[in-house]
């Protein structure tokens, strides 16, 4: 099968547009508030984001890159709220083969969603139990879910090794945030309404390993 004739000029090499997409990114952002390893994970959610503006509202906790790194090299699971992000995280940039779980579609999920009186992605956090202690968790759609999690853990229950909380929307997004800042989990946040799976993934891909491009 061969192309269609190319009636437009633009870069084909994936390499290069990766490359040439970072040093835009650098060039056009204020990074300095940003460590040498969290620039490299800023620079790849601002790349998701199409938007150097948010390089503002991203925030680390200061353990939050060793923490995660160590977790996913010792083989630590992936829970994440919502399919585009377990679909999305590029699986040969993990370090250990790392298993990616959500369970928004888990039979149990809508049964008690119904009886607790809340969201699913919310009833499927409590489906974690046995896979969270230790575990790098992605939360990049619902704020109802990253409330949980912080309510589960306060309770006393498994603690994640890192949370990286994004959730996207104008409802309790920015709540939900703030609240995930006043943990003593590590964690990395977007703050305000911005966030969503895409920034998600491109966190976890920045976490899995060091090296920049793909």
């Amino acid at each position: 099968m061969q192309p269609p004739p190319r009636l437009y000029d633009y870069e084909t090499d994936g390499t290069e547009i990766y490359r040439r997409s970072f040093a835009m990114i650098r060039e056009e952002s204020d990074l300095t508030g940003f460590d040498t390893e969290q620039e490299i994970v800023a620079v790849r959610i601002i790349h998701a984001a199409g938007d150097t503006s948010v390089a503002s509202d991203i925030a680390f906790h200061p353990d939050l890159v060793p923490a995660a790194r160590e977790a996913l090299e010792a083989g630590a699971p992936i829970l994440t709220d919502a399919t585009m992000i377990s679909t999305g995280i590029t699986r040969r940039r993990l370090p250990a083969a790392n298993e990616i779980h959500c369970l928004l579609h888990d039979e149990r999920v809508a049964d008690l969603a119904m009886q607790w009186g809340t969201t699913r992605s919310a009833a499927a956090v409590s489906l974690w139990d046995e896979l969270l202690e230790g575990a790098v968790v992605a939360i990049g759609n619902a704020p109802t879910a990253l409330f949980h999690l912080l309510d589960l853990v306060a309770d006393g229950g498994p603690r994640p090794a890192a949370v990286v909380g994004v959730p996207v929307g104008f409802v309790g997004s920015a709540e939900s945030k703030a609240a995930l800042e006043e943990s003593d989990i590590p964690w990395l946040t977007v703050r305000g309404r911005r966030g969503g799976s895409a920034m998600a993934v491109a966190a976890i891909n920045a976490l899995a390993q060091k090296r920049e491009l793909p």
